[in-house]
């Protein structure tokens, strides 16, 4: 399994398993299949109400903690300090560990500063092996790491064949700071999945239009996390260790980049007030 450095030096996988939108009733099945077929990264999140499905899992699977990288997020009705604080507590209770790999804050909105400053106390306690941010722009990144003592070590942010943060990244780059992607699938939007370049592409290493856009990813640097309910499909977003694209493939993918979101814009005053009525 690939792994990459995160700048205080903890190895992440590089591929791991989302359980954005697994019900919570058949989570734990999820990711039983999940770790049974190789993932040794799951990617949850307390707005996913999953985290309990994720930890008996793993307390089932057999596997040692110290093999399974976990992923969590801490959502905006719990950002400030204090209730920060006592929801990274209440996440370490529902996974059932004594410790998070990688915690994230999940929006760039309500008092990120203080909730992160949970996360750094979290941190230095050993609570979390890794802190950072999820959907944080460059403006937003920027300024939360000129602001805080310990930078993100992640930024999870959407990333695909059709929106390939190009710019963002360089912002990453100069902050240290690793992109992980979330719709890695652009969960088959703009007709991923009969894309003619990717199709075209698949075809010569016989591999599927998803089994592509993952290995194009993974070959960027960028931390991906598939999400299927089905075991069949989990083999395959994982199987993508025995090709290599080429320096012309890479190319012709990176020519599908539209510079923009599928799915919404954090700076568009609409947005901000759709998440604002999630708080």
């Amino acid at each position: 399994m690939n792994t990459v450095k995160l700048s205080n030096g903890v190895e992440m996988p590089q591929i791991g398993y989302g359980v954005y939108q697994v019900d919570p009733a058949g989570c734990e099945r999820c990711v039983s299949d999940a770790l049974k077929v190789g993932y040794r990264m799951i990617d949850t999140a307390q707005a996913y109400h999953n985290e309990e499905g994720v930890g008996a899992a793993i307390a089932k699977s057999g596997i040692s903690r110290e093999e399974i990288f976990v992923v969590s997020k801490v959502w905006i009705s719990h950002y400030g300090y204090e209730k920060a604080k006592a929801s990274i507590d209440e996440s370490l209770r529902k996974l059932g560990t004594r410790y998070i790999d990688l915690m994230l804050l999940h929006q760039p909105f309500c008092d990120r500063y203080g909730a992160y400053r949970a996360l750094e106390d979290a941190y230095k306690e050993g609570k979390l092996r890794a802190i950072g941010v999820s959907n944080f722009y460059p403006d937003h990144l920027i300024d939360l790491a000129a602001n805080v003592e310990i930078p993100p070590m992640v930024n999870q942010v959407e990333t695909h064949v059709f929106n390939q943060q190009n710019e963002s990244r360089k912002f990453m780059d100069e902050l240290g700071c690793r992109i992980m992607s979330w719709g890695p699938l652009a969960e088959g939007r703009n007709n991923f999945f009969t894309n003619p370049v990717l199709e075209s592409i698949g075809k010569k290493y016989g591999k599927s239009v998803a089994q592509v856009a993952l290995r194009w990813l993974l070959q960027r640097g960028v931390i991906i996390i598939p999400k299927s309910v089905h075991i069949e499909r989990m083999q395959q977003n994982l199987d993508i260790f025995d090709f290599t694209l080429s320096a012309s493939d890479m190319a012709a993918i990176a020519g599908l980049d539209t510079g923009h979101s599928l799915f919404f814009d954090h700076h568009a005053p609409e947005v901000v007030k759709m998440f604002m009525g999630w708080r």
